[in-house]
């Protein structure tokens, strides 16, 4: 297997590689039909892009999906994210359109107009002929937080270059503050920081989509690690900076505040981070002058249509058996309500159904478990509280409260498992992506950048995904999933009775 340098070197190549084809082919202005998987067929692109564009990703996948399990330290895993990143930080954006709709909705905020009111062609942008004919008629669907800072970029750049400068640093600051979160989330959850940085800071879909293409996410997922990783603390003031970021990751993206119960119900003492993320959005509502409208304009997105969303993907295979374009609007009306119900579930699971869970506290217990309380009871009469495996003992009468406590271990009422509550924020973050309406390969950093530093085992049910998706887009934006609608359609509806009937399945036996 390779060596840690030829991984590393080898990712640099692969994003040398991707560099050269964001030069040439990138996300330009003004917007012009982008390259298609026909188009490269036919030969009408040439050879330099695509090979470029498909050896290099190629590259940067192989090498972090073989790196993940071997980081040999913090820093090595820190280094080598940013050496992948470095050569796409100069050039023109890869994947997407996207940060021209930002600066235009940023360039609508300065100057007077609602960017939740109408699209950025309504208010005559300059540079609208750059932003993607899908997005300029549709109203922001981003929240007061990215909008304000929209608006201080398009303010201090000047100019469309420069305003794009000051986006893709924004989104690197966010980028930042996810490497800088990871490892005190990570270490709470006896994970290896290491490891946790490197497979959600080096992941492709990051040089690639939040530094290149400067996408809000980068900005969204930095502040929600940053917060989930000050809920550890006692004080009132940790805890109220907590929510404050938790609430700022939501005026990015609404989808943040779904992770906001898992730190909120279970605590009492937690009514800190929720007036945090109160305090925090509601703030940053008033700032930006539009109030509350954006809640009303997050629909917006729904407008793409793509299998890559399963409940898309089910409507769009019931369309084409004659059910008719209604299909795909009840699909992903089902879609959710069922994720509605999976987050009450998962809610339950691992936020308030923890609350009252009795757990066997001994030395050496992690600290994400934090134990209140003096509720003792002797679990278990016939063997002495803290004895090995193996050893002998004889039965006993069962103790008093004073006499376990007295002993090495006792079993307390644990008000709530830290690192349950953060493992539960995760996978909600995964049940939002795959039930959403829309999806986009970024989404998926959302839930990356979570459960990198909380889950143990093997993550390879959320690393292939992440593999994949990082394949997706052509340099200037094409998904090439557009290339195959019917039988992507229909593929991913077998994906999804799949998984369905084993999670039936699954309940079954348990």
């Amino acid at each position: 297997m390779p060596g840690p340098a030829t991984l590393r070197y080898g990712g640099l190549a692969g994003s040398l590689l991707l560099a050269v084809a964001a030069y040439v082919r990138g996300a330009h202005t003004p917007w012009s039909p982008p390259m298609t998987a026909r188009t490269i067929l036919s030969g009408a692109d040439g050879w330099l892009v695509p090979l470029c564009w498909l050896a290099g990703t190629l590259l940067l996948v192989a090498a972090w999906w073989l790196g993940r399990h071997r980081v040999p330290s913090l820093r090595w895993a820190y280094v080598t994210a940013a050496l992948w990143a470095l050569p796409l930080l100069f050039v023109l954006p890869l994947g997407s359109y996207d940060v021209y709709s930002y600066a235009c909705q940023g360039w609508a905020l300065t100057a007077g107009h609602d960017p939740y009111a109408a699209g950025v062609a309504a208010y005559q942008c300059p540079w609208l002929d750059a932003v993607a004919p899908t997005w300029r008629s549709s109203p922001a669907p981003y929240g007061p937080v990215f909008l304000l800072l929209a608006a201080l970029t398009t303010v201090a750049g000047g100019s469309l270059t420069g305003t794009l400068a000051l986006l893709r640093v924004i989104a690197v600051l966010g980028v930042v503050l996810l490497a800088a979160g990871l490892p005190a989330l990570a270490r709470r959850h006896d994970v290896d920081p290491g490891r946790a940085v490197f497979l959600a800071v080096a992941c492709p879909l990051v040089p690639i989509h939040l530094i290149s293409g400067a996408h809000n996410d980068a900005v969204m997922v930095g502040l929600l690690v940053a917060g989930l990783a000050l809920v550890f603390r006692e004080r009132p003031a940790w805890l109220l900076a907590a929510g404050a970021l938790i609430g700022l990751a939501g005026g990015v993206k609404a989808t943040a505040l779904v992770v906001l119960p898992f730190v909120v119900l279970p605590l009492r003492r937690n009514w800190w981070v929720a007036l945090g993320a109160v305090l925090s959005l509601g703030l940053a509502s008033l700032a930006s002058g539009l109030g509350f409208g954006w809640l009303f304009a997050l629909a917006g997105s729904g407008v793409s249509v793509q299998w890559t969303s399963p409940p898309t993907a089910v409507g769009m295979t019931a369309s084409l058996l004659g059910a008719g374009d209604t299909a795909i609007t009840v699909a992903r009306l089902v879609g959710l309500a069922a994720l509605a119900l999976l987050l009450i579930t998962l809610w339950w699971r691992f936020a308030l159904r923890t609350h009252t869970h009795p757990l066997v506290v001994r030395q050496g217990l992690p600290e994400s478990a934090q134990v209140r309380g003096a509720e003792a009871v002797d679990p278990d009469p016939e063997v002495p509280v803290g004895a090995q495996a193996g050893e002998s003992h004889q039965r006993r009468p069962a103790r008093t409260n004073t006499q376990v406590s007295a002993r090495r271990g006792v079993v307390a009422r644990l008000e709530v498992s830290m690192s349950a509550q953060s493992k539960g924020a995760g996978l909600a973050l995964v049940a939002t992506v795959a039930l959403a309406p829309v999806f986009h390969p970024w989404y998926l950093t959302w839930p990356l950048a979570v459960l990198a530093a909380t889950l143990r085992r093997d993550t390879r049910w959320l690393v292939v995904p992440c593999a994949v998706a990082s394949v997706l887009c052509l340099p200037d934006g094409y998904n090439l999933a557009l290339a195959a609608k019917a039988q992507g359609a229909i593929a991913m509806t077998v994906v999804v009775v799949g998984v369905v009937v084993y999670a039936v399945r699954w309940r079954r036996r348990s």
